[in-house]
């Protein structure tokens, strides 16, 4: 679907995907799959992630899943436009880390004719829309929600909920020790004023 443009012209078009959920949904999964099939396809392919996110890897993009990726760790988005010379595919990962400048980045890219994939969470931990990912979400011409699974009802997840509740930090990077994915109606049990902060 995403790797045919219908759009008959000699000019070589771009655009911007965007890839969101919560945490262990399959973001990056999904991410890494779109990445690997335009390989496959031999175009051109470059990825980034913010140079915060050591988890896995220093360098590799990598799924909870253990599907790995090469990458290119930056610590601005302004970076990106650096490294991002003669591709076809550009593949950002855990956006919400990276600055409000990632929107016109990713906007310039696809302007050059260059297919953008983003994946990153759309919401914090308090249940707030997450940095860019918004904005991100509102330029792009194709968005994909992925959902986890709730680890206390089993239905479908949208929330990512920390569990030590005395780290107020925004940026907190963790795996199911620090997170877990919850449902709307167990994540609000948990939080009972959860979206007070929306507009914060």
């Amino acid at each position: 679907m995403f790797l045919e443009n219908t759009i008959h012209s000699n000019k070589r078009r771009g655009w911007i995907e965007v890839v969101c959920g919560s945490m262990f949904s399959g973001k990056t999964e999904e991410l890494i799959r779109r990445l690997k099939r335009a390989q496959f396809a031999k175009q051109k392919v470059e990825i980034f992630k913010p140079a915060i996110d050591k988890r896995y890897h220093i360098e590799d993009v990598v799924s909870h899943d253990s599907n790995s990726i090469r990458s290119t760790p930056v610590e601005s988005s302004q970076s990106i436009l650096l490294f991002a010379s003669e591709v076809d595919v550009v593949g950002i990962d855990e956006a919400q880390f990276f600055d409000s400048e990632i929107v016109n980045v990713c906007n310039v890219l696809a302007k050059q004719g260059i297919r953008v994939i983003v994946a990153g969470l759309d919401m914090d931990f308090r249940g707030v829309p997450f940095g860019p990912i918004p904005a991100l979400m509102a330029t792009a011409e194709y968005v994909t929600k992925v959902h986890a699974i709730c680890m206390i009802c089993g239905n479908l997840a949208n929330h990512s909920h920390r569990l030590d509740n005395s780290n107020d930090a925004l940026v907190l990077l963790g795996e199911t020790e620090t997170y877990q994915p919850l449902c709307r109606d167990c994540f609000y049990d948990r939080n009972p004023h959860p979206y007070n902060n929306i507009t914060s």
